[in-house]
């Protein structure tokens, strides 16, 4: 019979037959928890057995050397114990007897030996290192999934990512050149770090407090105003190891993050695009603030090379999410390093031929003004195509449900609407529809955004169908 199964078993069992008071719950609870530890794959029953077969071999390898004399009497004092404990109390009671207290012998050891390590590992006790070490063995079995994009879609992602996989790699763009990331670009000459610093946070286990910190701005102090502690602190990183790559890196292990964030590429890019009215916009920021409808974009140096590691990330993935974020200032700037473009095409392509390599694109929900005005899915899914020069995702994700009036009352004050779902126009391009509801609303200010543990729990039901 299975722990699972046992455990299922004695719930009803308790449940149907008694009222359950606090201290049987309790009790309940740690039996349920020491069942945990027999599960498969925490490697935990093996490593008991060898043990037990070490005390085994190390008494035989005793008797042995000293010719057994310790062990015979030992036996022999043991069989003369035990055969006058049998006239005083039958062996069908004292046989059980002996066995109840060696388990529970057995039981009090491992209990205060976990215990103390619990507490020196976990000394916050707000969760059980049993459960800790099964999430940890469940993460690690998740697939390698590859998350493209910047800004606030691509750290809400993450942020529900982590729950399903611990092999999780973000590639971030390095353009923005807007905000505390574009004053530090141009006062210090490092790449920009904001994009960086959320998804590290939003990776990061303890997310809560060190999102706050990360986004914590200065209200005051003379050149500080403005600037995000996060943006400080891996400027400071980077100036300390080197360059961007290994300040992430170093960040990484302190925050200890749940997979790796890395930037496109350590070359000092820079957006340009050209609009239907003629002009040609220089710099990601000016490129939303100049309001004209984008007809090409692309960046300088025109060929920027790709991180060694995005290639080997791209490689090795079982799962390339394209996506969500600004259209032309957060996802397509990754898109615009040939090698990144490349190595995706190649990946999908190949998993024709051999394993399927699901790629998706997750489409936002509104229009963002500046950027895409106006824009259908049909839209989205061709300035992505046009910038690439490729065909890099096989499904769209579109969100079905459009948003209250309220919500639609704010953004269209903004010339924002919903994005049309232009059905006909995406199957000739040769993509999947993924319709779904993934959306969270505030109530109070109407302000839309992916959900995101509703989002992944969808990406992931839909990959474990491919």
């Amino acid at each position: 019979m299975s722990t699972g199964l046992f455990k299922k078993t004695l719930r009803i069992f308790l449940k149907s037959n008694f009222s359950i008071t606090k201290r049987q719950k309790s009790n309940f609870q740690i039996v349920s928890q020491w069942f945990k530890w027999l599960v498969p794959g925490l490697f935990v029953k093996r490593w008991l057995l060898l043990s037990a077969a070490g005390v085994l071999l190390s008494s035989l390898g005793l008797a042995i050397w000293t010719g057994m004399t310790p062990i015979f009497y030992i036996l022999q004092t043991v069989r003369e114990f035990l055969g006058w404990l049998t006239t005083i109390v039958p062996k069908y009671i004292s046989g059980p007897i002996i066995i109840l207290a060696g388990l529970l012998l057995i039981f009090l050891g491992q209990n205060r030996s976990l215990k103390t390590i619990t507490q020196v590992l976990m000394p916050e006790g707000d969760e059980k290192l049993v459960d800790r070490l099964l999430t940890h063995r469940r993460l690690n079995k998740g697939p390698k999934i590859v998350a493209i994009g910047g800004g606030t879609g691509l750290s809400n992602l993450l942020r529900g990512l982590k729950g399903y996989s611990a092999n999780i790699t973000a590639i971030v763009t390095v353009a923005d050149d807007g905000g505390s990331s574009g004053r530090l670009r141009r006062e210090i000459g490092v790449l920009p770090p904001g994009d960086i610093r959320n998804c590290l946070a939003a990776l990061a286990n303890e997310e809560k407090l060190l999102t706050e910190l990360f986004q914590y701005r200065f209200r005051a102090g003379d050149g500080l105003v403005g600037h995000s502690f996060g943006n400080l602190f891996l400027t400071a990183m980077s100036e300390v190891t080197g360059d961007l790559e290994r300040a992430v890196t170093a960040s990484s292990k302190v925050l200890a993050i749940q997979g790796q964030v890395l930037p496109a590429t350590l070359t000092d890019v820079h957006l340009w695009a050209d609009l239907a009215d003629g002009r040609r916009i220089e710099g990601e920021s000016n490129i939303t603030e100049a309001g004209g409808k984008i007809v090409k974009i692309g960046c300088t140096p025109e060929h920027p090379p790709a991180l060694p590691k995005v290639l080997q990330a791209i490689e090795e993935a079982d799962y390339i999410i394209i996506g969500p974020g600004s259209l032309y200032t957060s996802v397509i700037p990754n898109l615009l390093v040939p090698e990144i473009a490349g190595a995706i095409l190649l990946r999908t392509a190949n998993a024709i031929a051999s394993r399927n390599i699901p790629s998706i694109y997750v489409c936002n929900i509104m229009t963002q003004p500046g950027e895409t005005t106006g824009y259908s899915v049909a839209d989205h899914i061709c300035a992505i195509d046009v910038a690439c020069g490729q065909r890099l995702f096989d499904t769209v994700l579109v969100q079905g449900k459009s948003p209250s009036a309220q919500a639609l009352i704010k953004y269209a004050q903004e010339d924002s609407h919903p994005v049309f779902l232009d059905r006909e126009a995406v199957k000739i391009l040769g993509r999947k529809i993924l319709l779904t509801n993934v959306m969270y609303e505030d109530e109070q200010t109407g302000f839309v955004r992916h959900d995101s543990m509703m989002l992944s729990e969808v990406l992931f039901q839909w990959y474990s169908q491919i």
